[in-house]
């Protein structure tokens, strides 16, 4: 399989929900980053995987494939309810890949924050969620799931 279809086998589990398929497509030591959880390794970005497709209801499509023997990107829209608001969220993605072994040793995610706390918190997140202190703050709610999440 080459990096192209890697990413696409990635995007295609994550859109059936098979948290397994899309981890199959990491290293054991990968590198995630992304604005809501910063930078995650190894089994946290793995375990991250797992508890966000515990929400059946995440709506996942993918574009723009295109990779070479390093490296790789794709655009993505996740389309879901934030369950903390029961806010309808529409969330557009950009991702790089890094490649090694066949393998995704490195993928990182860019969004607007401010756009996606708009969505899922309302006003409130519409005013803040530019501000640092409101992507400190959403940082420690994700990392705080996920170490509850991972017993």
């Amino acid at each position: 399989m080459d990096n192209k279809q890697l990413i696409e086998k990635f995007y295609s589990s994550f859109a059936n929900g098979d948290a397994n398929g899309m981890i199959s497509c990491y290293t054991d030591d990968i590198t995630f980053t992304d604005p809501a959880f910063d930078t995650l390794h190894g089994d946290d970005a793995k375990s991250m995987w797992r508890m966000l497709l515990q929400n059946k209801g995440v709506k996942v499509t993918f574009s723009n494939v295109s990779a070479d023997d390093k490296t790789g990107s794709a655009l993505w829209v996740a389309e879901y309810t934030f369950s903390r608001t029961g806010r309808k969220v529409i969330n557009r993605v950009s991702a790089q890949f890094e490649f090694r072994d066949g393998l995704i040793v490195k993928h990182t995610d860019s969004f607007d924050v401010w756009k996606w706390a708009g969505q899922a918190m309302g006003f409130a997140g519409w005013l803040l969620g530019w501000t640092p202190f409101m992507r400190n703050k959403i940082q420690q709610q994700v990392r705080g799931l996920l170490a509850k999440f991972k017993g």
